[in-house]
C-alpha cells in the first residue's frame, strides 16, 4: 500500500495525464469496424467488379468478325493511348561490342539506343547449323536475377539457337547493365534490394504525373529489340515469335498485340484475369498497369483479342502468384469469343510447379514454336547448356549503361516530357481538375452516426461516423468550445497521419479551440483509422509508396485517392454548414502533409472553404519529377496533372480566399528552403493573385502564430 503522502502527487499525476491519441482512435472494440482498414480496397474492388461485369456483357454481344475487328482497334487505340503514344523511331546505331562463340551457336554482344542516347544491352543467340534466313525469336526478360544470365533464360536462349532459331534478348531497364538509379560509389542501384520492381515503380510516378506510363519506354525497348532483329540478314522476316516469363510474359504479351510483325505469341506466367487479381494479389508492377484499363472495359482477354489472328499459346503455372483460375477463366472465355467468330487459334499449357519458366513450359513452347515457325511440333528433349557467367555477357566495360555510355534514364526523359502548360481560364481549369481526380459532390443529406463523447475543461470532443457514399464511412472527431453562444468559424482539420495526432491538450487542435473555433477532424477514407496495414499491402516497398495498390486500382478506374478523400472533405464541410452554431461565410481548412494536397484539391473546388492553412505539403507535382527519388507519393498521384496543372497554381486558384504554406517540403519528406518557395509562387502570385491572399510561412515559424492570422 503506497504511504498517504504519495497519493494526492499520484492523483494529480494522473488527473493531469493529456489524453493518449489511442483514446480518440474509437473504432477499435467496435464489433461492426472490424474490417475498418479494409474499407478502401473492398469499396476499389466492388467498383472494379462492375466494370468488368459491363466488359463480358459487351465481350459477349460481339457477334460478327466486323464487330471483333472494331473491338481489336479499339483496344490497340486505348493501349498506346494509355501510356501516352509511342515515341518517333530514330537511328537504331547499333552495334557489336564483342562475340563469344561456342559449340554450335553463337553469342553477339549487342547495344543499340532506343531512344536518342537511351542505351539498350542485348545478347543475340545465332545458330551455326541449318539454312538462313532462319525463323527468330524475340525474348523480353523478367525481373528474376542476373539479368540476361539468368540461368533459365540462358538455358531456353541456347537450346533455341541449337535448334536454328535466332534469339535475342535484352536488359529491361533497372535490371542487369540498364540500371536508372545506379550509384557509382556502391556500385549498385540507389534503391536497394527488389531493385528492378522498385525502380519501375519509382519511375512509374513520374512518368504518370506527365501523362505517360512507364510501359512507354518498356513497350518501346522491345519495339526497337524487334527492329533490331529484323534487320539481321539471318532472319526470316516471315517467322518472328515472342515468348518471356513473368515480367518478359507481360512484354510478350504486350508486343503480341501491338506489333504484326510478331506472328506466334507463347508468354509464360503471366495472363489470368482481373477478378481474380482483384482476389489475390491486386496491382503489381508500374509498367503492367495501364490506365484507365479497367474504366476503359478491358481485362486480360483483350490482349488476346488484339493479337488475333496470330497463334498465342498461354503457357501457365498451377502454383504462381498469377492465379491459375484466372488464366483458365480467360482462356475460357477468350478460346469461345475466338471460336464464335471463327479465328481460334489459342492454346494454353499448365505446368503443375511454381512461377518461373520451367523445363515444362520450355517444352512446351518449344512444340508451340516448332508448329508454327518450322512446320512440325518440337518434341526433343532439352539437353544441358554451360552457362555463360555475368560478366561474361556484359555489353559495356563498366557493366552499366549509366558509366560506360551516359547514358540517358527514364528519369533524365521524363524530364524532356514535362509539359508547358498555357494559363487556363478558372472555370477551364476547374473542370480539368475535378476531372483529372474524379471528384464528384453528393447532393444527398450526410448520415451522421454518434459514438460518444469526451469533456475537456473547456470543450467537448464528439466522436461521430459520416457516410459520404454508400460503402464509405470516415471517422471524425468533433471540437466544440463550451461557451459557444453564437454562431463561430469552423475549421476542417486534417492531418494526413490521422485526425487524432494533434488532438491532445495543449495541441494545435485545441489552440484553434481555444481560439473559439469549431473544428472537424477527420480521417478521409484509407487513412488515419481506416488506413491499410502493410500486412494487407505487398507493394509498399520498403516504405517508399504507400499504399500502392488501392492508388494504382483507383488510377485503373479513372479515379484517384486524391480525389476520393477530396469528396469526403466536402462532405465534412456539408456537415459543419448544417450546424446552427457555424458562421457559414467562415468556414476553413488545415491540412498537414498529405492531408495537404487533398485539402488543397477540396478547397479549389468547393469555394464553401473560404480559408486554408497548408502545412508540410509537398511543394510540387513537378518537384516530383524533377527529384529523382521520392517517398510516401503514390497516394497523391493525380495521372496527367502536369500537362494542365501544378499544386502552386491550385494555390492561385483560391484568390481572393486566403492561403498559408507553411514549411513545404521536397519530395523526401524535408523541409524546402524559403527562397526555394518564394521563387516557385511569386511569378504566380504576381499574375494571378491579390499579395494579401498569399502567405509564404518561413520554416519554423510558430503555427500558433499562423492560426491566429487565419481566425482573424
Amino acid at each position: 500500500m503506497l504511504a498517504q503522502k504519495y497519493w494526492l502527487p499520484l492523483f494529480l499525476l494522473i488527473v493531469g495525464m493529456p489524453l493518449r491519441a489511442d483514446d480518440l482512435n474509437f473504432l477499435k472494440g467496435h464489433v461492426e469496424f472490424e474490417h475498418a482498414r479494409d474499407m478502401l480496397p473492398a469499396y476499389l474492388k466492388r467498383s472494379a467488379l462492375a466494370l468488368l461485369t459491363e466488359r463480358e456483357l459487351k465481350v459477349a454481344a460481339m457477334s460478327t468478325p466486323q464487330d471483333f475487328a472494331a473491338r481489336r482497334t479499339y483496344i490497340r487505340e486505348r493501349l498506346i493511348r494509355s501510356i501516352g503514344g509511342l515515341p518517333p523511331k530514330t537511328p537504331l546505331n547499333a552495334r557489336t561490342t564483342a562475340t563469344i562463340d561456342r559449340d554450335g551457336y553463337r553469342i553477339e554482344k549487342i547495344v543499340f539506343e532506343s531512344q536518342p542516347g537511351f542505351f539498350v544491352t542485348a545478347n543475340l543467340y545465332l545458330p551455326k547449323s541449318g539454312q538462313a534466313p532462319h525463323p527468330a525469336v524475340l525474348f523480353p526478360l523478367g525481373h528474376e536475377s542476373g539479368s540476361k544470365s539468368h540461368s533459365a533464360w540462358q538455358q531456353m536462349l541456347i537450346t533455341l539457337a541449337r535448334r536454328g532459331y535466332v534469339a535475342l534478348a535484352w536488359d529491361p531497364l533497372g535490371q542487369g547493365e540498364r540500371l536508372q538509379f545506379y550509384n557509382s560509389y556502391a556500385e549498385d542501384s540507389e534503391l536497394g534490394h527488389n531493385r528492378s520492381t522498385t525502380e519501375h515503380t519509382m519511375l512509374g510516378l513520374q512518368t504518370l504525373l506527365v501523362g505517360d506510363n512507364l510501359a512507354r519506354y518498356t513497350i518501346w525497348d522491345g519495339i526497337r529489340a524487334l527492329d533490331y532483329l529484323l534487320s539481321r540478314p539471318e532472319v526470316d522476316r516471315s517467322r518472328v515469335a515472342v515468348t518471356g516469363n513473368s515480367g518478359g510474359g507481360t512484354h510478350s504479351t504486350y508486343l503480341a498485340a501491338l506489333d504484326d510483325r510478331i506472328k506466334v505469341a507463347a508468354p509464360s506466367c503471366y495472363i489470368t484475369s482481373w477478378r481474380m487479381m482483384l482476389a489475390t494479389i491486386g496491382p503489381q508492377d508500374a509498367e503492367q498497369l495501364m490506365q484507365p484499363f479497367l474504366a476503359d472495359g478491358l481485362d486480360y482477354a483483350d490482349f488476346i483479342y488484339a493479337a488475333a489472328p496470330k497463334p498465342f499459346l498461354m503457357l501457365s503455372a498451377i502454383r504462381d502468384f498469377f492465379p491459375i483460375s484466372g488464366a483458365r477463366a480467360t482462356f475460357a472465355e477468350a478460346g469461345e469469343t475466338l471460336s464464335r467468330l471463327g479465328s481460334n487459334t489459342l492454346s494454353m499449357f499448365e505446368a503443375d510447379d511454381g512461377h518461373g519458366y520451367t523445363l515444362p513450359r520450355r517444352e512446351a513452347a518449344y512444340a508451340w514454336l516448332g508448329k508454327w515457325l518450322q512446320g512440325k511440333e518440337d518434341k526433343q528433349p532439352e539437353a544441358p547448356v554451360v552457362l555463360e557467367s555475368e560478366e561474361q555477357l556484359q555489353v559495356t566495360p563498366s557493366g552499366q549503361v549509366a558509366t560506360s555510355l551516359n547514358s540517358e534514364t527514364v528519369f533524365s526523359l521524363n524530364l524532356k516530357r514535362l509539359p508547358k502548360r498555357e494559363p487556363l481560364l478558372r472555370s477551364d481549369l476547374e473542370e480539368r481538375v475535378r476531372n483529372l481526380i474524379g471528384y464528384f459532390r453528393d447532393p444527398r443529406p450526410v448520415k451522421i452516426t454518434p459514438y460518444g463523447s469526451v469533456q475537456r475543461n473547456h470543450y467537448r470532443i464528439d466522436k461521430l461516423i459520416y457516410e459520404t457514399e454508400p460503402g464509405i464511412f470516415v471517422p471524425a472527431l468533433l471540437f466544440v468550445p463550451a461557451t459557444a453562444n453564437k454562431p463561430l468559424r469552423a475549421i476542417v482539420y486534417l492531418n494526413g497521419k490521422g485526425k487524432a495526432i494533434d488532438a491532445a491538450p495543449n495541441g494545435e487542435i485545441e489552440q484553434l479551440v481555444s481560439a473559439g473555433a469549431i473544428v472537424l477532424s477527420i480521417d478521409p477514407r484509407g487513412m488515419g483509422e481506416t488506413a491499410v496495414t502493410e500486412a494487407s499491402d505487398g507493394q509498399r516497398y520498403s516504405g517508399y509508396f504507400g499504399d500502392y495498390a488501392d492508388s494504382m486500382l483507383a488510377v485503373l478506374q479513372r479515379k484517384t485517392l486524391v480525389g476520393m478523400r477530396a469528396t469526403d472533405v466536402s462532405r465534412a464541410v456539408d456537415i459543419l454548414a448544417k450546424r446552427s452554431d457555424v458562421d457559414t461565410a467562415n468556414i476553413y481548412g488545415v491540412g498537414k502533409g498529405a492531408g495537404a494536397i487533398i485539402l488543397l484539391h477540396a478547397a479549389t473546388l468547393d469555394s464553401r472553404i473560404r480559408r486554408v492553412v497548408l502545412s508540410h505539403m509537398t511543394l510540387s507535382f513537378e518537384s516530383i519529377v524533377r527529384g529523382r527519388i521520392h517517398k510516401e507519393s503514390y497516394e497523391s498521384v493525380v495521372p496527367g496533372a502536369l500537362v494542365s496543372y501544378d499544386l502552386p497554381e491550385l494555390a492561385a486558384m483560391m484568390s481572393p480566399r486566403k492561403v498559408w504554406l507553411v514549411d513545404a517540403v521536397n519530395p523526401l519528406g524535408n523541409s524546402v528552403a524559403f527562397e526555394q518557395l518564394r521563387q516557385l509562387y511569386a511569378p504566380l502570385i504576381a499574375r494571378t493573385m491579390d499579395p494579401k491572399s498569399f502567405h509564404l510561412v518561413e520554416r519554423l515559424a510558430p503555427i500558433d502564430t499562423v492560426y491566429k492570422q487565419l481566425l482573424q
